[in-house]
């Protein structure tokens, strides 16, 4: 799209307006940091627009505190108290799949990972917001836990204009050929490469 122009228009019958207002659904996959980061960039953007946004959280930790957290949950109290900005709910939907597998069997977090893609499922079908953020969802996945055909169908087939932006390594081919939007980080550099551990303000 150079210059804000795009390189083709499709024969689709729509007409400008109702293509640019076309719902997205966007994948953020690849190696590097920055596939979460860009995601919530995206939902505040939404917030500005008024926009209801839902953030589900796969793998972290429920006891992960991260800074993004922090902020939307503000956001939304602000939009509770003054009505600026739209609503936000923030879920996490599990108990550290991939970072701490302390507590609970493997099919303990699957079988939470299917709950919470239920919970998902239901909100798509009932259209309850309008930016919905699935963190790190690309893991249960990519373990099978949940199925992605299923998860494809239901995010081609939702109704209204509803974005959704899908997080995480590994993204699986289906998902990527659905989407409309997918970008691939890729590391050139990163500071644990010289042994520097994650700091406040940069990873959390």
């Amino acid at each position: 799209m150079p210059q804000g122009q795009v390189v083709e228009v499709p024969q689709d019958g729509l007409s400008t307006r109702q293509r640019r207002n076309r719902p997205l659904l966007m994948v953020h996959t690849g190696e590097m940091k920055g596939k979460s980061t860009a995601a919530f960039g995206l939902a505040l953007r939404a917030w500005n627009q008024g926009w209801s946004i839902g953030v589900f959280q796969f793998v972290k930790s429920a006891k992960w505190k991260v800074g993004e957290e922090a902020a939307f949950r503000a956001l939304g109290r602000l939009h509770t108290e003054t009505g600026e900005g739209g609503p936000v709910e923030w879920h996490k939907m599990g108990e550290g799949w991939s970072w701490a597998r302390k507590q609970g069997t493997e099919s303990d977090h699957a079988a939470a990972a299917v709950e919470g893609w239920r919970e998902i499922r239901r909100r798509i079908e009932a259209q309850a917001h309008q930016m919905y953020v699935l963190d790190e969802f690309t893991y249960p996945l990519k373990w099978g836990w949940i199925d992605v055909a299923e998860v494809v169908e239901v995010l081609t087939a939702r109704a209204g204009r509803q974005h959704v932006v899908i997080t995480g390594r590994d993204a699986p081919a289906a998902l990527i050929d659905a989407a409309d939007l997918v970008l691939r980080t890729t590391k050139v550099k990163h500071p644990m490469d010289a042994g520097q551990k994650g700091q406040r303000g940069i990873e959390w």
